[in-house]
């Protein structure tokens, strides 16, 4: 940018006289110049960035949000995955607990008491719609599992009392795992390996080498214990109660196991085998009630924690081909 010319009048001459600047005061007066402008024009542009972007508060207080909203989002995951294990204890509550003891289940309507209503999270409606859903769909959530959780720590306790009033019946009930093998097939419909053909399945298929041990799920007394049939070696133990269990294609039996011994629930009664029409070694067991044969995977809840118990169903669930 040119310096103007300016003038000062000169009293003595009578005439205007132009003001004369060396080189040094022209450097000067244009690097002002161009500084001033420059510092015009930042002031607008960061004011046209204030008024679209926003303040680097407002950016930073932005950022801070979304990652509010972020770890919200993670735990709205965590709580469907707690929900998801309180509907399993649920499951196993009714399912195992108090199937096996005659108790009532708790409806599922039963469980959610108290659930719905009118809106009682508005006071989320001033955030953004993102952040006010989130918002609500976590403390309503949270409000339901609190409950679920209390629900079930009430059955827990329901069960305990009565699990006390009734010990000498529950050392009878077959209730725990008679081999220390996974199960490989379940109760009901199932491939037979040697018949080639869908039949009722009547119990569990543990895996279990030739000579693995094989304990008493309950107390009671020895009613059968030699070859039967398709069972092979089978050892039938009746617990009372109208309870009875069967331990089928076994190697041998445990010393002193004959008809009439009585036996503690964990006595050793026998090894397996593969006795009988089989595809290989293992153990088939069965739970009967009332003289009809029943689900033993509803029994196993002695020495089963819930996560085992959800496994074992999902392998029997999942695997339609038997051992026998």
């Amino acid at each position: 940018m040119a310096l103007n010319n300016y003038y000062y009048y000169d009293e003595q001459s009578c005439e205007f006289v132009p003001v004369e600047y060396n080189s040094l005061e022209r450097v000067v007066y244009t690097a002002c110049v161009w500084i001033l402008c420059g510092v015009v024009l930042a002031g607008i542009g960061i004011s046209i960035l204030s008024f679209s972007v926003g303040t680097p508060a407002e950016i930073a207080l932005k950022a801070e949000n979304q990652e509010l909203i972020n770890q919200l989002k993670q735990t709205k995951t965590r709580i469907n995955n707690l929900d998801q294990q309180v509907d399993q204890l649920a499951q196993t509550d009714n399912e195992m607990y108090r199937s096996v003891l005659g108790m009532d289940k708790i409806s599922y309507d039963e469980r959610q008491a108290g659930a719905g209503g009118a809106d009682v999270y508005s006071e989320f409606d001033v955030y953004s719609q993102e952040t006010s859903e989130i918002l609500k769909w976590t403390a309503e959530n949270l409000e339901t599992l609190e409950r679920s959780i209390n629900i079930q720590q009430l059955s827990f306790k329901e069960i305990k009392k009565y699990y006390n009033k009734n010990q000498q019946k529950m050392k009878h009930i077959p209730a725990i795992k008679p081999t220390k093998g996974i199960i490989l097939s379940g109760f009901g419909m199932r491939y037979h390996p040697v018949l080639k053909y869908r039949r009722q399945h009547d119990g569990l298929d543990f895996r279990a080498d030739i000579g693995s041990k094989i304990f008493a799920t309950g107390d009671g007394t020895v009613k059968h214990a030699g070859l039967k049939g398709t069972f092979g070696r089978l050892l039938i133990i009746d617990h009372g109660y109208g309870y009875e269990s069967y331990y089928a294609h076994l190697s041998s039996f445990a010393k002193g196991i004959k008809p009439g011994t009585k036996v503690k629930r964990g006595d050793l009664v026998g090894f397996s085998g593969a006795s009988g029409m089989v595809e290989g070694p293992h153990l088939h067991y069965e739970v009967h009630k009332g003289g009809k044969a029943i689900d033993p995977l509803n029994y196993l809840f002695a020495d089963t924690t819930p996560e085992e118990y959800m496994m074992y169903k999902d392998i029997v669930e999942n695997n339609h081909r038997s051992m026998d």
